[in-house]
């Protein structure tokens, strides 16, 4: 039996804590092999006044050590880069970021990979753009056919999961986000949460979320993001955090059915 491994492929430094954090401590708790494949160093996300913005290479840096510090608080193994610009992994050469994430997908081995639904969760091109770049990379990485930039070997992803919100929990938090919506071309964008029915899985880390509300902190940059929600005492965020842990299940090569799943690892272990 292969040691159980979980990849979580993301856009931006602060998508795992915020979106998952609770599940990625859970299974690096439980011994599961966790990794992070990140798109970017989160350039652009510069919430202050724009005369203090320090520039895309010193907020880079800053929001990298503020990932690596996360990280290390999920208890996670491993994070990789691909090194595209924020706000620009939609503009990224097709097949050049497909290679890189299949490079990533053979040297790890994961069973399970998780990413962005079609919607990037809120109609951030970037998500968008990282969601469908892993959808292809899954195929090509199990293809013998195909070279990426190390010839590794093929490699079979067995469980393809969709981060997803689900109702509840965006009915809960919405109060204190203020207003979700923002302008992409010449259309707004904004949550769109997955109603019950549709998620496929739910995992319950509520004992792990007092540890992703503190990587969260990790991510001191980002915090405006969050409204009011930033400002609750660590049990309370705790709570809050622990109505997450909801995936949909793209595919699965070793279970299905409607019966709700406790586990990104059924059928595997």
């Amino acid at each position: 039996m292969e040691p159980l491994k979980l990849l979580a492929i993301f856009a931006h430094p602060d998508d795992e804590s915020m979106g998952m954090g609770g599940t990625l401590a859970k299974y690096s708790a439980e011994g599961v092999g966790t990794h992070l494949v990140c798109a970017s160093r989160g350039e652009r996300g510069w919430f202050g006044p724009e005369e203090q913005n320090p520039g895309l290479d010193i907020l880079g840096k800053t929001r990298t050590l503020e990932l690596e510090n996360a990280v290390k608080t999920l208890g996670m193994n491993g994070l990789h880069f691909l090194d595209y610009i924020d706000g620009e992994v939609d503009q990224a050469p097709y097949s050049e970021a497909v290679g890189k994430i299949v490079t990533h997908i053979r040297r790890i081995k994961p069973q399970v990979v998780v990413t962005f639904p079609p919607d990037g969760n809120y109609g951030h091109p970037d998500h968008i753009a990282m969601g469908q770049f892993t959808s292809a990379a899954i195929v090509c990485a199990a293809d013998a056919s195909y070279q990426d930039a190390e010839n590794l070997p093929a490699h079979r992803v067995s469980k393809l999961y969709y981060m997803v919100d689900a109702e509840n929990f965006i009915n809960l938090v919405a109060p204190f986000m203020g207003d979700m919506t923002f302008r992409v071309d010449d259309q707004v964008r904004g949550e769109f949460p997955w109603r019950d029915w549709m998620v496929t899985t739910r995992i319950n880390m509520a004992e792990y979320c007092q540890t992703a509300w503190r990587a969260i902190q990790c991510h001191q940059s980002q915090l405006p993001t969050l409204g009011a929600l930033a400002e609750m005492p660590e049990d309370a965020a705790a709570s809050v955090l622990a109505m997450q842990g909801t995936f949909y299940r793209v595919f699965s090569l070793v279970n299905g059915g409607r019966a709700i799943e406790s586990d990104l690892f059924e059928g595997l272990r």
